[in-house]
């Protein structure tokens, strides 16, 4: 690999040089069911598991025939066939996966572990103090393996972390820690085989810090000048494979010549699959590929509203789906902070946990990131997942995990994400700026998420069971103000309301609005009081977005009014309104105009949220439209 970098033949190569026996042992130890979650340099769980290397070197190269068609290089990959969930470079987000997995394992009482690697360096992250947190309070079958090898990149251990061992850290969460000779494969082998034995016997999870060196460079290109001198020379005395092959040879297991073999066989079949590879077709092109693996297909049909219908308020409609979602799917996980016992601050999940019990209805710690992480691996073990952020505000905390992992993941490799996340959302209810945001434009920005924003409860209802059957990751916006005070006609029957179909709510020929959520009630009331004649079209999905409603709507009018909550600089308006000048510019009679709230944060006092919300403004623009 070392050679072929220098010849340009590879883009990038993370060495696991002098780190070797933590990857094999640690596979070797683990069912070939069992899922392991590797890092940078751990090619050896790749090799341990057979993973056919012709294919890996395709992804080595970006071949078509590499795991995630180009798309990403060296182990950002997985392989559900090998039961391997590769990294993303953000070092930390596979340790909540992990959970997720190990937490479908517990649920089916499989017997399985699952083993996940993280770094010295990558230990400082969030994300694996989250992680150990639920795993622990869970008691999930997770080992959780540190590859000590002394070095974040350039940074040596003690500009990294301020305590003597990472087995110390295990202590304060409550589990088990055990440090080991990364470098002895015999160790390594028989202290995971151990904690596994254990983990049947009593599922809880296992810290276990590795204790090595690293050879090489972080990664080829950072080099190895920033090391103190003669230390590289002292860690290769105590250099793995060699170890591994002075005691085989001691305890006559072996022979010089038999090892010798042994290589010179590796390396015919090493070179017959690079060579294989590198004769592989360069990648063509294909737009409508690309775009059509941003999400999974979706093959659900779609369930009519039919039958009684009754009166309910926005969130009893929003419980009603969840308990018939939870109903229908005995798989289905709904996850929290306060969802249990106490119903959500919302209480859109009271109740559930008396009928589904506690495995299915799941109070959390307060660890957003861990826990979409989580309700990623269980879709990955084929189970699906509700995760409801408290407030939508608190997304920033788990943001990495929604742009970069849920969103990605099956472009990248193919695997389905089809995790659900509920937002209660808005403002209007005096609650600041940290309970009041309005943020769907942050995820409105990322391909392979879908967007849904109901105004109404029986659209709430019909998208949320539609989120619930997709196979992609949904977000679901739930206006706060309107759980209580707004209520309608519900079908009492499960049924789904297309993902992707605006609905025009409103017919009238002066100009169109459109506009979601909020801003529909809005729109109605303003109409209404100035006695304009509006089309007022509700997204109702604004990922994908009813681009074929939206310029319907503007061909007939010819005047349009983008109206939405948040705050007009960077809002959706400003994409509607490029789409709707690039596509519809000869129909109009006037300019488009937008109406959004303040370019200021949600204020808490009820006379400046007031001000900050474009109510005002909306008449003046409807008028200045009409009469233009």
């Amino acid at each position: 690999m070392l050679i072929l970098l220098r010849q340009g033949k590879i883009s990038k190569w993370f060495s696991g040089w002098g780190q070797e026996a933590i990857s094999v042992g640690t596979t070797l130890a683990m069912d070939n069911k069992e899922f392991i979650l590797p890092m940078h340099r751990n090619l050896g769980v790749f090799t341990t598991r057979d993973i056919d290397l012709y294919q890996l070197f395709c992804q080595f190269q970006g071949k078509i025939d590499g795991f995630t068609k180009g798309r990403d290089r060296s182990f950002h990959f997985g392989s559900i066939n090998h039961k391997i969930v590769g990294m993303i470079s953000h070092l930390g987000p596979q340790l909540g996966i992990a959970c997720g997995i190990a937490l479908a394992e517990k649920l089916e009482k499989t017997n399985r572990s699952v083993l996940v690697f993280s770094g010295d360096g990558g230990a400082s992250e969030g994300d694996f103090h989250e992680a150990l947190n639920v795993a622990s309070v869970w008691q999930l079958p997770v080992i959780f393996v540190i590859e000590n090898n002394q070095w974040g990149l350039s940074t040596p251990s003690k500009e990294q972390f301020n305590c003597k061992q990472f087995v110390d850290k295990g202590i304060g969460y409550g589990m088990k820690s055990l440090q080991i000779d990364g470098n002895n494969l015999d160790e390594v082998f028989d202290s995971i085989s151990e904690i596994r034995v254990k983990q049947k016997q009593n599922p809880e999870p296992f810290l276990v810090e590795a204790i090595s060196f690293r050879m090489r460079g972080h990664e080829e290109a950072s080099g190895t000048k920033y090391y103190p001198e003669g230390l590289q020379e002292k860690w290769r005395k105590k250099d793995p494979v060699s170890l591994f092959e002075k005691k085989l040879i001691k305890e006559k297991l072996t022979t010089t010549e038999e090892i010798d073999s042994i290589k010179s066989n590796l390396k015919k079949q090493i070179n017959q699959a690079w060579k294989k590879a590198e004769k592989a077709p360069v990648i063509v092109p294909d737009k409508n590929q690309e775009l059509n693996d941003i999400y999974a297909s979706v093959n659900m049909e779609i369930s009519e509203e039919n039958g009684p219908t009754k009166e309910l308020r926005l969130i009893d409609a929003i419980k009603e789906g969840i308990d018939q979602a939870m109903e229908k799917n005995p798989g289905l996980v709904i996850m929290g902070q306060d969802i249990a016992e106490y119903g959500g601050v919302f209480k859109a999940t009271e109740g559930m946990l008396e009928k589904y019990g506690k495995d299915r209805v799941r109070n959390t710690p307060l660890c957003e990131s861990a826990i979409v992480g989580a309700a990623l691996g269980l879709s990955i073990r084929k189970r699906k997942a509700i995760m409801e952020m408290q407030f939508a505000d608190f997304v920033t905390v788990g943001f990495n995990q929604i742009v970069n992992n849920l969103a990605k993941l099956h472009y990248r490799w193919g695997e389905n994400a089809d995790v659900v996340i509920r937002m209660p959302t808005g403002a209007g209810v005096a609650a600041g700026p940290f309970h009041s945001q309005s943020n769907e434009a942050w995820f409105f920005h990322t391909p392979g998420l879908k967007i849904v924003y109901p105004s109404n409860p029986a659209d709430a209802k019909g998208l949320l069971l539609a989120a619930i059957e997709d196979p992609n990751p949904v977000m679901v916006f739930e206006h706060k103000a309107l759980y209580r005070s707004l209520s309608g006609e519900v079908c009492e029957s499960y049924y789904t309301t297309p993902i992707g179909k605006a609905k025009l709510v409103k017919e009238g020929n002066d100009l169109s609005i459109i506009t979601y959520g909020m801003g529909v009630h809005w729109a109605k009331s303003a109409v209404e009081k100035l006695n304009v004649n509006a089309d007022i079209l509700d997204l109702r999905t604004l990922l994908p977005l009813d681009e074929e409603a939206i310029f319907n709507s503007v061909k007939k009018t010819n005047k349009v009014l983008i109206l939405h909550e948040d705050c007009l600089t960077g809002g959706i308006g400003g994409e509607l309104a490029a789409l709707i000048n690039e596509h519809c510019f000869e129909y109009l009679d006037a300019p488009v105009m937008r109406c959004a709230s303040m370019d200021t944060p949600v204020p808490f006092a009820v006379e400046l949220e007031n001000q900050f919300l474009p109510l005002e403004e909306l008449d003046e623009k409807i008028n200045q439209l009409v009469n233009y």
